[in-house]
């Protein structure tokens, strides 16, 4: 049998907390809607009290709960759970000094690096990381108080919508690399401009291990600003991007067939690997994780396989043939997020693309754009123009100013919402296009491709 995650007796003494009631867990949730037998229930306050769903989670199999006031069954009763969450998930990284840790951060592409970075780790050894987005001040302590006493080597995925919110979550992951993979008008609703952006992400630096690692991308306009606070940190900084000076320079990125070939030139020797991505922004993403990985101790052999065999996420590059009356076309689902640095990627990988039929996409609003949103919606007309693309179709009142900037011959349709766009598109769409989306999350991109992956109408048509 083996080893126990947590016995109540060992959260008590992370937290502070009293055993009412003994028992030994396996994993640990905060959601009644995923709570697996063996569980530790976190019960977190927020809009609804988790204290509400303690009898659920015991009755789907948890073994015990963490809670702030008496409740039936196994406990550990806290004054704070947030605070015990975070207490257990710094008592989880300290019994396990053996383990390299990685954190990842960035406007563009974090969830996909951290991903690929896990795919790597896995290979190498026992290997944790952070399930879905889990990169908030909830999701970091929850994947650290998840973390197995023999792991080897684990990433985290770090985010922020505010400044001050980085800082901590590195501080408790205390990395021995981190990772920036780019900065860009993210959240500026929220920051006087992009360079509080940047400061904001430089704070991933704040927890770093004395000697670590810093990957950064030298293409970025923000590279010296995060250079310079890396150092001021007292990190071994390691580049990627186009540049000769970089540690792992671009030197050339094809796609081929479902994929890409990528040709690099890492520490003066020259490498060419597969992939299976077929965005750009993969080439400086490829480096970013090979770098990430030789950071935490993985062999470049290891890495290249980890690459080679890694797949587009849902919602971030998948792509879906659907069969419709008379052939195919190709759903490309980038629905996830959005904002104007992976819009822009997203249109010049579609572009440089081989179509038999039409380029068509289909935008929902990138929000957390701040009083400039549209005008970043607007400049999308440009990429947009130089992609080639056949037909836009456009969703939300910040997407208006796209629209409005489009020639004619581009608009396909319009609709205040993503749900009222769908109709116009999956009667629009014909065998043998190409059809992105994209949009944030939050303007309901993903219900789109939903949509068009319904057309589908089966091997027997």
């Amino acid at each position: 049998m083996s080893e126990p995650l947590w016995t109540a007796d060992e959260i008590a003494a992370a937290t502070g907390g009293r055993v009412a009631g003994a028992f030994a867990a396996t994993g640990v949730s905060i959601d009644t809607r995923t709570v697996e037998a063996g569980d530790l229930f976190v019960a977190l306050a927020g809009t609804r009290d988790g204290h509400d769903f303690v009898g659920q989670a015991l009755a789907a199999g948890a073994a015990g709960t963490l809670v702030s006031r008496p409740v039936d069954g196994p406990a550990v009763i806290v004054a704070d759970t947030l605070a015990a969450l975070e207490a257990l998930g710094v008592a989880a990284r300290d019994r396990a000094p053996q383990a390299k840790r990685g954190a990842v951060t960035g406007s563009v592409g974090k969830t996909s690096v951290t991903r690929a970075v896990e795919a790597g780790l896995r290979r190498a050894g026992k290997a944790h990381a952070s399930v879905k987005s889990y990169n908030n001040h909830i999701g970091v302590p929850l994947t650290l108080a998840r973390m197995p006493r023999d792991t080897q080597r684990a990433v985290f995925e770090v985010g922020m919508n505010h400044a001050d919110e980085i800082a901590p979550l590195s501080r408790m992951v205390r990395p021995h690399a981190v990772a920036i993979t780019t900065v860009g008008p993210v959240h500026l609703e929220n920051f006087a401009d992009e360079a509080g952006v940047a400061r904001a992400k430089a704070e991933i630096f704040a927890g770093l291990q004395p000697g670590g690692i810093a990957v950064l991308n030298a293409d970025n306009p923000w590279f010296e600003l995060l250079e310079s606070e890396a150092a001021k940190a007292g990190a071994l900084i390691w580049s990627f991007g186009t540049d000769e000076a970089c540690t792992a320079q671009l030197l050339d990125f094809k796609t081929a067939g479902g994929g890409a070939s990528v040709t690099a030139r890492l520490r003066g020797e020259e490498i060419a690997f597969p992939i299976r991505q077929t965005g750009v922004h993969w080439g400086p993403n490829s480096l970013c994780v090979l770098l990430m990985l030789e950071a935490l101790d993985v062999d470049r052999a290891t890495a290249l396989a980890a690459l080679a065999a890694f797949e587009p996420i849902e919602g971030r590059g998948a792509e879906t043939v659907v069969r419709l009356a008379g052939g195919t076309f190709t759903l490309v689902d980038e629905s996830y997020n959005a904002n104007p640095v992976s819009m822009a990627a997203a249109l010049k990988t579609l572009g440089a693309r081989a179509v038999a039929g039409r380029r068509i996409v289909a935008l929902t609003d990138m929000l957390e754009l701040g009083p400039e949103a549209p005008g970043f919606h607007a400049q999308l007309a440009a990429p947009i123009a130089e992609a080639a693309i056949d037909l836009v179709f456009c969703a939300g009142p910040n997407m208006k100013s796209l629209w409005e900037a489009l020639p004619s011959t581009r608009r396909g349709g319009y609709a205040e919402s993503a749900a009222a766009l769908t109709p116009q598109i999956a009667s629009a769409v014909e065998p043998g296009d190409v059809v992105m989306v994209k949009g944030s999350n939050g303007s309901r991109a993903g219900a789109v491709a939903a949509a068009l992956t319904a057309l589908d109408l089966g091997e027997s048509g």
